[in-house]
């Protein structure tokens, strides 16, 4: 066999070539316990492979199923499952391979033959059970569709790596691209134990809304740098992943939606205004001052919980205000002198090329700019619907501070505008810890169960109209 196999299979997977996730095959004509891990190891030039297809029973007679190869960090490949009888035919289209074998009810074996590229080699693949829970290395398969993609964005001449995930089933389906808050964050918006991104993407494909979501620019192997990238030009972002999504057959043309976070949020709201906007959008926590507002407020917060006095919280605010002036109005080296000798002032015990490192952090150009962005500056131009929610236990963007401010604004402009605020939910939209979940007897951060659901509803009934 040649060794081109694997190569191939990073290739498509990264361009997304032909890839269409993996589907449930042909209804089956007589059921087998097929549902588990088959485990088998492959022959390359040079010795062997371990791959393993997981295959989940759905109720409709089909399979979802996909092809791991761990060594080659492979995962989630397209697998199309066919069965007559006790012979099983696997189709993976993507890698231009093949899989036919014999079921062994006894042994709980597959023996047959892999195809690709006209090389053909003996294979047997035994199964094992699913991982039983959730930890550290296990994951259950998931009854949809996964597909490692990349796209890219002609306006900034990068591409950017992510997950699309789609429903079993032949679609057309509604999607959504999710996109994070402000920072360098990877497609799942992980922090520490919590994945807010990906917990939403799975829940919403869950139930039949495919999803798109990527790696910020410099996080993975998505190009670029988002201390480069300004909060506007995120925006092509965006418009690049929602034409990515209008490029697959799976995908309804028409109900494509963009869910933002935070600042992705307002990235979102410029995409709505822009031409070829998306269906709708859904703000979560989006921020409604500006930058400097924003971050002042956020400062403000901050020292309050930590119940400093309100003299010392004045005072610290009317400093960083002056600071984050001179960074917005002074040309970038002589605001860097000035920044790094206040810092210098504030700090004495930093020395002079640490405060000048520091300095050079607080003048990034998205810095400079987001200090300036005014997220109602151009809602007049949204015309599609929105939905806004925030938490009332978030400290970073309050609902009386931000959504409120995007809610007066919108309505003025858009009746398609719908908003709500949900009790005890946090800025990553978590619930109070009493409602988190138990795991190896620890609390375990989750998305609340009532936004997901808000979304959902809100999201199938637009896609329904």
């Amino acid at each position: 066999m040649k060794k081109g196999l694997i190569s191939v299979l990073v290739l498509l997977c990264l361009l997304g070539a032909g890839a269409t996730g993996a589907r449930a095959g042909a209804p089956v004509a007589e059921a087998l316990p097929l549902g588990g891990l088959w485990k088998g190891n492959l022959p390359v030039l040079g010795g062997e492979l371990e791959v393993t297809i997981s295959m989940v029973a759905l109720a409709n007679g089909t399979y979802f199923a996909a092809l791991d190869v761990p060594a080659q960090k492979v995962s989630r490949i397209p697998t199309e499952v066919t069965v007559r009888g006790d012979s099983v035919l696997m189709r993976m289209p993507a890698a231009g391979s093949s899989y036919a074998a014999l079921f062994n009810a006894t042994k709980r074996e597959l023996a047959g033959v892999w195809t690709q590229a006209g090389a053909k080699s003996k294979v047997l693949l035994r199964y094992s059970p699913m991982p039983a829970a959730n930890g550290p290395g296990t994951r259950l398969a998931p009854p949809y569709r996964e597909e490692e993609i990349a796209f890219n964005n002609p306006v900034s001449r990068l591409n950017l790596s992510g997950m699309l995930t789609v429903p079993a089933g032949p679609g057309p389906f509604p999607a959504v691209v999710l996109v994070n808050d402000l920072g360098a964050q990877d497609r799942d918006g992980t922090v520490g134990d919590y994945q807010m991104m990906g917990s939403l993407a799975d829940y919403l494909t869950r139930r039949g809304i495919a999803v798109l979501r990527y790696d910020d620019r410099g996080v993975g192997q998505s190009g670029g740098s988002t201390a480069t990238a300004t909060t506007a030009m995120l925006v092509s972002d965006v418009q690049s992943a929602i034409n990515f999504l209008r490029s697959r057959l799976e995908i309804n043309i028409s109900r494509i939606g963009v869910v933002g976070h935070g600042e992705g949020a307002n990235v979102a709201l410029l995409t709505a205004g822009q031409p070829l906007p998306p269906a709708f959008v859904v703000s979560l926590a989006g921020y409604g001052l500006t930058g400097q507002q924003t971050l002042l407020e956020q400062q403000v917060a901050l020292q309050k919980a930590q119940k400093l006095s309100s003299m010392l919280v004045q005072a610290a605010y009317e400093r960083k205000r002056t600071m984050y002036d001179i960074i917005r109005l002074t040309n970038p080296a002589q605001a860097q002198s000035i920044v790094s000798n206040m810092l210098r002032q504030d700090q004495p015990a930093l020395d002079g090329p640490a405060a000048q490192a520091v300095a050079k952090q607080l003048l990034t150009p998205w810095q400079r700019y987001f200090l300036s962005f005014d997220p109602v500056d151009q809602l007049d131009q949204v015309r599609c619907p929105v939905l806004l929610l925030s938490g009332s236990n978030d400290l970073e963007a309050p609902a009386d501070l931000h959504q409120s401010v995007l809610e007066k604004e919108l309505r003025s402009f858009n009746r398609r505008t719908t908003a709500k605020r949900l009790p005890g939910v946090n800025h990553l939209f978590q619930p109070p810890k009493t409602e988190w979940t138990l795991m190896n007897g620890e609390m375990k951060p989750l998305f609340s169960a009532v936004a997901q659901e808000i979304m959902r509803g809100w999201i199938t009934g637009l896609t329904k109209k």
